[in-house]
Formats: structure tokens, C-alpha cells, sequence
């Protein structure tokens, strides 16, 4: 009996673990849906400019720097498993509230930009809620089988769901077409519910400090962790000149390769399936070569195979093979770093600061990325296509340099541990 009775919190967990991954799955596939359908809507329904296009999908990504940081200190306060379900309940309740209006009187720019902001503030919340709950989910030495699985879904929806959105745009009427995207967070919210885990909190303080203090210790906390540290410039550095290399690279391949909208899409899909690709490796070389050596090589290797599409000439088939082949192995190797990244970050995190040291380190990658764009479009006005991929692509090293000259490099075959001077709470 003594063998069997340890099995069954086991067995209880591996059953949750499946419910949150189903549900986390049908989200993100409901949030990279929504992406598409909403911008479609505007330009086909809506018949609006590229400049109020533009305004849209900005409002759409400006939760992402306005509440990433509040958002970690309301997924610490809160049960996850709380916080996923009403987000997907609240998306599922404003999306279906824009079906109904589109289908009683039609829907105007006003109420797209005010259904993109309340759906993105909604995914904002869910998406640091389900980093954190994860940790609490699963035991510490599965971790990163678990962000394998999960960063795995991520990545088919982020394949699936523009494909899924065009098509339901084009297929269905407007109203269907939103109403299908609240369909997606209807099943993750009976997903994640089913949960039969009674989530653990930490232990919370006599008196609650104000956000203000409890966003503070998420940041002191990344700074006074070397690694922790070393992953928020990295990741920084990494948001940061990946958008000035992507600036780049979008006006390189039509107006240097002469390649059309078509054949580029193509060579853009295979960072796709190099992102599955990166997932499944993720499960097994760490564990075998140790995360230090695989997460600096990945990165470098990942990073600096961006340089080879500046040595590329003509829109030859063989340009376009070898481009998918690029973009096959940036997605692979950026998958492989970004799980472990992640595994990394929540084994070193103690319970109490999983949301903050989420939300701290998200918001320092996309909080450069927009000044990395305009970095990319001022180089190749400045200096030309070929010459700024090449220096917004070598910018991109500094990630990997970054790690390889702190403790990351140092790890072993196994997860490190939280740091015991540390105590939860502030």
C-alpha cells in the first residue's frame, strides 16, 4: 500500500496538469484568432485606412506596457487558476457583446478599438497568470517537460490561429466570425475550471503593501538575482534588435530579393514548425549536455543564422529554400531558449514572486521592442536594406554574450534552486 498511496496526488496532478494545458491551448488559440479577426474585420468591413488600421492594433498591444507590471501583482495576490477563468470568461463575455452589436446595428471603429483593448488587457492577465500557475501546478524537476508541452501549444496557435481567423472572416459573417473567437475562451474556461487542485498560496503579509511597493520588490528582485538579471537584459536586448532586424528583414526580401507577398509569407510560416521543432528538443537536451552549454549555443546559433539572409542575392529558388531553412532554424533554436529561459526563471522564483518576476522580465522585452522597430526602418533609410539586417541581426549576439558571461552558462544537467536568503513577502 505504501507504493500506491504516494501515486495518487501524482495521478491527481498529471490530470490537472492535462485540463490546464487543454484550456491553455484553446486560449491562445482564441487570443491569436481575435488578433485576426478583429484587424480583418476593420479593413474589410470597416473599409478603414492603414493609419487607423495602425491605431487599432496599437491599442490592441498597448496593455502590454500599461498593465504587464500591474498584472504580476494581481496574479500573486489571486488563486491562478481564479485569474484564467474570469479572463476567459470576461473575453468570451466582450467578444460575444460585439458579436450582438454587429449583428443588431454593425460594428464602428470606436467599438473594435474599445473590444481590442479589453480583449488584450484580458490576455495580458491570462498570459502571466498561466506562467505562474504552472509552477504551482507541477513539481519543481517537471517543469520543463510542462513549458515544453505548453510554449509547444503556444506555438501551433500562434501558427493555426491567423490561418483560422482569415478564414473564418472570409467563410462566416462578421458577427459569426467574433462570435467563434469567444467560442475558443468559452472551452478554456470549462477547461481550467474542471481543475480538482486546490491551488496553495503563499502566505500573505498582515498588511498588504501598495502596488507600488509590490512592483518594486518584482524588480528588485530581478536585479539582485544574477541570473534572473542576466535574463531580463538578454531578453531586452534580444525583443530589441529582433524588431529592428524584422524592420529590416520585411523590406530586404521584397525590395532587394524581389520576392512577392506570397513567396515571403511562405518563408515566414517555417518559423512555425522550427517552433514545435525547438519544443521537443527542449524536453531532452537539457537534461542530457546541461542548460548552460545548450542555452548558450542555442542562442548564439539561433541568433546568428539571421546574418546568412544578408548574404543572399536574387529571388532564385534557392534564395527562397535557403530562407526557409533560416527561418526553420531561428524558429527551432529561439523555441529551444525561450522553454528553457522560462524553466529557468520559475525554478529560480520563489512562489510569492511568480507573477511580478513574469511580468518584470515580459516587460522589458516588449517595452524596448517598439523603439526597436523604429531603430530597423532609420538604419535601412540611413544606410540601406542590406547594411542595416546585417547590423540589427549582429545586435541580436548581444543576448548570447550576455548569458554566457553570467551563472546561466554555469548550469548543470538539473534546475537551479531558489535562493534560501531570500524570504517571501515584503
Amino acid at each position: 500500500m505504501s507504493s500506491v498511496r504516494p501515486s495518487a496526488p501524482q495521478l491527481r496532478r498529471d490530470a490537472d496538469f492535462r485540463t490546464f494545458w487543454a484550456g491553455q491551448t484553446a486560449s491562445q488559440l482564441g487570443e491569436q484568432t481575435s488578433l485576426t479577426v478583429l484587424p480583418l474585420l476593420a479593413v474589410l468591413t470597416l473599409q478603414v485606412g492603414a493609419d487607423q488600421l495602425g491605431v487599432l492594433r496599437a491599442v490592441g498591444q498597448a496593455p502590454q506596457l500599461l498593465l504587464t507590471l500591474f498584472a504580476g501583482v494581481w496574479v500573486d495576490r489571486w488563486r491562478t487558476r481564479t485569474v484564467m477563468t474570469l479572463t476567459d470568461l470576461g473575453r468570451a463575455l466582450v467578444l460575444g457583446a460585439a458579436a450582438v452589436a454587429a449583428l443588431v446595428r454593425g460594428l464602428n471603429l470606436t467599438a473594435l478599438l474599445m473590444v481590442a483593448f479589453a480583449v488584450g488587457s484580458l490576455s495580458v492577465l491570462f498570459d502571466v497568470a498561466y506562467q505562474a500557475g504552472l509552477v504551482r501546478l507541477v513539481r519543481r524537476e517537471q517543469l520543463l517537460q510542462a513549458n515544453s508541452a505548453v510554449e509547444a501549444s503556444r506555438s501551433a496557435a500562434q501558427i493555426g490561429g491567423p490561418a483560422l481567423g482569415g478564414a473564418m472572416t472570409s467563410l462566416l459573417s462578421a458577427p459569426a466570425a467574433v462570435a467563434a473567437g469567444a467560442a475558443f475562451f468559452v472551452t478554456s474556461f470549462v477547461s481550467i475550471a474542471r481543475m480538482r487542485q486546490r491551488e496553495e498560496l503563499p502566505p500573505r503579509p498582515h498588511r498588504r503593501p501598495r502596488i507600488h511597493r509590490q512592483i518594486h520588490e518584482g524588480l528588485r528582485f530581478v536585479a539582485g538575482d544574477a541570473s534572473l538579471r542576466t535574463v531580463c537584459l538578454a531578453s531586452a536586448a534580444f525583443q530589441f534588435f529582433f524588431a529592428a532586424t524584422m524592420t529590416a528583414y520585411l523590406l530586404f526580401l521584397p525590395r532587394e530579393l524581389h520576392l512577392s507577398g506570397a513567396t515571403i509569407g511562405l518563408t515566414l510560416a517555417a518559423t512555425g514548425p522550427g517552433a514545435l521543432i525547438g519544443s521537443l528538443l527542449a524536453a531532452r537536451l537539457p537534461s542530457r549536455l546541461g542548460y548552460g552549454p545548450v542555452l548558450v549555443v542555442a542562442a548564439a546559433v539561433g541568433d546568428g543564422v539571421m546574418l546568412c539572409v544578408a548574404a543572399l542575392h536574387g529571388g532564385s529558388v534557392g534564395t527562397v529554400v535557403a530562407l526557409i531553412a533560416v527561418n526553420l532554424v531561428f524558429g527551432a533554436l529561439g523555441q529551444l531558449v525561450n522553454v528553457m529561459i522560462m524553466a529557468v526563471r520559475q525554478a529560480l522564483t520563489p512562489g510569492a514572486l511568480q507573477g511580478r518576476v513574469s511580468a518584470t522580465i515580459s516587460f522589458a522585452g516588449m517595452g524596448l521592442a517598439p523603439v526597436g522597430s523604429l531603430l530597423g526602418g532609420f538604419l535601412a533609410a540611413q544606410t540601406g536594406f542590406r547594411t542595416a539586417l546585417v547590423v540589427a541581426a549582429a545586435g541580436m549576439l548581444v543576448s548570447p554574450v550576455l548569458m554566457a558571461l553570467s551563472p546561466l552558462a554555469q548550469l548543470g544537467r538539473s534546475l537551479p534552486s531558489v535562493n534560501p536568503d531570500h524570504h517571501d513577502g515584503p
